[in-house]
């Protein structure tokens, strides 16, 4: 009996047609002006690192007093970043996307032209909360723009590869701006971008939010927003003060009391800034937690092969910054891949998979010597484990927005960039005090490595330790 070939049929009535995989041009517009702005942000959290000397030279900036320019950012940034991505929920994305570029552009602009520490702090503290509102927006702009699927997947690995590479490269950028121009370059460089950026998006970026407003939670967005500054103080004062320092443990006290207490506001609000629900899912959960550990392990690590690179084997600012592009190159070759890896096996097989490449070439740097030579081993390392660590990265990302409607995606980018700025602020500190037990005061380049490697291998182990969540908890899911 012969039998017809089949033939193409339409999705049964009220299914979905699957995602298509390609890009089109409207798409593209989309993704160039969101990821030109999340590079443009994670440029600055680390270009003004190198220029801190200058600036305390330019504007009379007492040397105890040059470590508010970075904390100052960071506890805008970090403690403001869930209660503005939920505002962006409730005034819709897009808006608030175009307020904190504006505010950005403005704050950068007052930076650049400050003559006094306290404009300059006060323009830092703009930058933060300009971060706080455009990145979770931005993020959010993202994942409702694209499906869940390929599209999405490739999407994030994108803009987790320039984000890193931002952060990178803007140790580079601080360090040719700083010698070639002025410390000012570093705060007006992002002036023209963010013009650029607002000029474009409003004919490209569709507005995004849910179907219905909810009503803001203050005493869950009070609670939430000064316990996240609490720690956050906390974590700085650590880092120039040491642990054991009472504004290190009066922050990180005050912190903890207004988390649990915000934990138990939300439980009993009838709209809560972060239903408890949505906490306890798994992928919300453990996938933010890998995201700490991916943020804190990365970053820090920066910071201490700066040590190594300067303090063990002289090299200059600059030099050490420009070592730095092999480590961007790698995590852009990982978010270029992260897509399809996670497309041909899970997303909890290629959080393993990535956290397995970084640890393995994260201890590698454990052989490190005293000698310049020492940079043939250092630069393929930081490169592959660039690439592992952008893996894990972007697996957190797709992990901690998958599986909720796009009334709530404002919520998910909000915790899962609170985590990225927690685990960026976090890593120094941690790492600087085991450096500091390390070395035992000592300042000789002998000393200085010893602390290094110290450090290097509890960074190593929390990169084990996001290998094992990993494994324990979301192994077996899929994209």
């Amino acid at each position: 009996m012969p039998t017809s070939s089949p033939t193409p049929t339409s999705p049964p009535a009220g299914e979905a047609a699957p995602p298509s995989a390609r890009l089109t041009g409207r798409d593209r517009l989309v993704l160039i002006v969101l990821l030109v702005a999340q590079f443009m942000l994670a440029v600055d959290f680390s270009i003004l690192n190198v220029a801190l000397p200058a600036i305390g030279d330019g504007l009379g900036f007492p040397l105890s007093g040059l470590q508010w320019i970075a904390t100052s950012f960071a506890l805008s940034a970090a403690g403001f970043t869930l209660l503005l991505g939920r505002i962006g929920d409730l005034v819709g994305r897009r808006r608030i996307f175009l307020a904190g570029l504006a505010l950005l552009g403005a704050a950068s602009l007052a930076g650049g032209l400050a003559t006094t520490p306290e404009v300059l702090i006060a323009a830092r503290v703009a930058q933060g909360l300009a971060t706080a509102a455009v990145t979770p927006a931005g993020l959010a702009l993202l994942t409702t723009a694209f499906p869940e699927g390929p599209l999405r997947q490739r999407a994030l690995g994108l803009n987790g590869a320039l984000m890193s590479a931002g952060f990178t490269s803007g140790a580079v950028l601080g360090g040719v701006l700083t010698d070639l121009l002025s410390w000012r370059w570093a705060f007006l460089v992002n002036v023209p971008v963010a013009l650029a950026v607002l000029l474009i998006a409003p004919a490209v970026l569709h507005e995004s939010r849910p179907a219905r407003r909810p009503r803001l939670d203050v005493p869950g967005a009070l609670t939430v927003t000064l316990g996240l500054l609490g720690v956050v103080y906390g974590l700085t004062q650590a880092g120039e003060h040491g642990w054991s320092n009472p504004a290190t443990l009066l922050g990180l006290a005050a912190g903890a009391v207004l988390l649990i207490a915000f934990w138990c506001v939300e439980g009993r609000a009838a709209e809560p800034l972060v239903p408890l629900p949505v906490l306890r899912r798994p992928s919300v959960a453990w996938g933010n937690v890998l995201g700490v550990l991916a943020f804190l392990t990365e970053t820090s690590l920066v910071y201490l092969l700066t040590l190594y690179m300067q303090r063990t084997l002289g090299f200059s600012a600059l030099a050490a910054g420009v070592s730095f592009a092999v480590l961007g190159l790698g995590t852009v070759t990982g978010g270029v891949l992260a897509a399809r890896v996670i497309a041909r096996s899970s997303v909890g097989a290629t959080l393993v998979a990535g956290g397995l490449l970084q640890a393995v070439f994260t201890g590698v740097l454990l052989l490190l010597g005293e000698s310049p030579a020492w940079m043939g081993l250092l630069m393929p390392a930081t490169f592959f484990g660039g690439v592992g660590n952008m893996l894990v990265i972007v697996g957190f990302m797709v992990t901690a927005t998958s599986g909720l409607p796009d009334g709530e995606q404002g919520l998910a980018t909000g915790l899962a960039t609170m985590s990225q700025q927690i685990g960026i602020t976090m890593g120094t500190p941690v790492m600087s005090a085991v450096v500091t037990a390390g070395t035992a005061g000592a300042v000789t380049a002998g000393a200085v490595l010893h602390g290094v490697t110290l450090a290097i291998a509890v960074n190593a182990a929390l990169v084990l330790l996001g290998v094992v969540i990993a494994a324990a908890f979301l192994r077996g899911r899929r994209a």
